[in-house]
C-alpha cells in the first residue's frame, strides 16, 4: 500500500464504451440455465439484460470500439497516444498481449503496450500505471482500456455465476490537465491468500490444456459467491476509508461512486458499508452485467456521456475481483461532460 503523497495535474480526458449488439435478457439465460428464473435473477443480481459477443468478436475487438470512442472525445488520433494498457483476463490468446492487437488495430504505432491481467479491479489498477508513466513523461498521453468476453467462460450450469456476465469495453484517455488536480490517489491492494475464490484453472503452465482439463471443465469461471462477497465486505470499506484519509476527504464528500459491477446487491450492501450513500453510485449492470475488466470503465463513460459528471466533481473508483485484489481512486473530475453517444 502506497503513503506516497498524492501527484497533482494528471486526470482523464475524456472516455468511451462499446457493448456488443446481442442483447441477453433474463428469459434467454433462463432458457440455459437449471433451476432459475427472471424474477429470481434480477431480485438478487439487479441486471435485466447483458451484452454478449458476436461469434467473430473477440476481447481486442470490443477494446478497439471502445478506444476509437475515447479518442475521438478526446479529439485525439491513434499516433497521440505514447502508452497503450489493456486489462483483460480473456484476451484474445495467451500471446501476444491483447494490447499489441489492439495498438495495431488502432494504428497507434510505437506506443508502448502492455496487458494487465488482474481482473475486476484492472481497469483502476492501469490508471494508476498511466498515472505513475505520466508522472514520469508529463506530456506522455495514456490510452486505457478495460475489455472482456466472459460469455465464452460461463458455466451455465452454475447459476450463482452464469446469471451475472455479459462482454463489454471500456476506455479512458489519461494525460496532464490544465483545469484541475485530476487523480488525488489511487491504490491497489493484492489479497493472494484468497486466490483461489475465482479462477480458471486450466490451460496454464501449471495445468496446461489436457484431455482431463477439458474433462473437469477446467477452462470455464469458477467462482465461489458467498465467499467472494465476505471477502469484498471485509476488506474493500478498510481500503475506500485509508484512500480518503489520505486525500483529507471523508465519505459524504464524494460525488460520484463508480464501483466494479459485480452485483446489484453486493454494491448496494457496500455503498451503506462505506458511508457513500450521499453519493450518487453509478449502477448500468442492469443493462449491461458484470463485464468483468471493462465494468468501471463502462460505468464512468455512461455516467459522463449523461452529463452527471461536471468538472470540479469528486468521483471516487472501485475495482474488486479475482486475485483476489482491491484498487481505488479518488479524482477530481475535470473532463468536459458529455451529452450524446460516440
Amino acid at each position: 500500500m502506497t503513503t506516497d503523497p498524492p501527484t497533482a495535474g494528471i486526470g482523464i480526458l475524456a472516455t468511451g464504451s462499446y457493448l456488443p449488439e446481442r442483447v441477453v435478457t433474463n428469459a434467454d439465460v433462463v432458457s440455459l440455465v437449471p433451476n432459475t428464473s427472471e424474477e429470481w435473477i434480477e431480485r438478487k443480481t439487479k441486471i435485466v439484460e447483458r451484452r454478449f459477443a458476436a461469434p467473430d468478436e473477440a476481447a481486442s475487438d470490443l477494446a478497439v470500439h471502445a478506444a476509437r470512442s475515447a479518442l475521438d472525445a478526446a479529439g485525439l488520433g491513434a499516433g497521440d497516444i505514447d502508452y497503450l494498457i489493456v486489462s483483460t483476463t480473456t484476451g484474445d490468446a495467451p500471446i501476444p498481449a491483447t494490447a499489441t492487437l489492439v495498438q495495431h488495430a488502432l494504428g497507434a504505432h510505437g506506443a508502448g503496450c502492455f496487458d494487465v491481467n488482474i481482473a475486476c479491479s484492472g481497469f483502476v489498477t492501469s490508471l494508476a500505471l498511466a498515472r505513475a508513466l505520466i508522472t514520469l513523461r508529463p506530456a506522455a498521453r495514456a490510452l486505457v482500456i478495460g475489455t472482456d468476453v466472459y460469455s465464452r467462460f460461463i458455466d451455465f450450469d452454475d447459476r450463482a455465476t452464469s446469471v451475472l456476465f455479459g462482454d463489454g469495453a471500456g476506455a479512458a484517455v489519461v494525460a496532464a490537465v490544465d483545469d484541475g488536480p485530476g487523480f488525488l490517489d489511487l491504490d491497489m491492494v493484492g489479497g493472494g491468500d484468497a486466490h483461489d475464490l475465482i479462477e480458471i484453472p486450466g490451460g496454464g503452465s501449471r495445468r496446461p490444456t489436457s484431455p482431463e482439463t477439458l474433462a473437469e471443465r477446467g477452462h470455464i469461471l469458477h467462482m465461489k459467491g458467498r465467499q467472494v462477497r465476505d471477502y469484498v465486505m471485509d476488506n474493500v470499506p478498510g481500503i475506500i476509508d485509508a484512500l480518503l484519509e489520505r486525500c483529507d476527504h471523508k465519505a459524504a464528500d464524494i460525488d460520484h461512486f463508480v464501483p466494479h459491477q459485480a452485483n446489484g446487491m453486493m454494491v448496494a450492501e457496500l455503498v451503506d458499508a462505506c458511508g457513500l450513500t450521499g453519493a450518487a453510485t453509478h449502477l448500468p449492470l442492469d443493462h449491461s452485467g458484470n463485464t468483468g475488466s471493462a465494468s468501471v470503465a463502462i460505468a464512468l463513460d455512461e455516467a459522463n456521456r449523461s452529463g452527471a459528471l461536471r468538472p470540479g466533481d469528486l468521483v471516487l473508483l472501485a475495482g474488486f475481483g479475482a486475485g483476489m485484489a482491491v484498487a481505488a481512486g479518488l479524482l477530481r473530475w475535470s473532463a468536459p461532460a458529455l451529452r450524446s453517444a460516440a
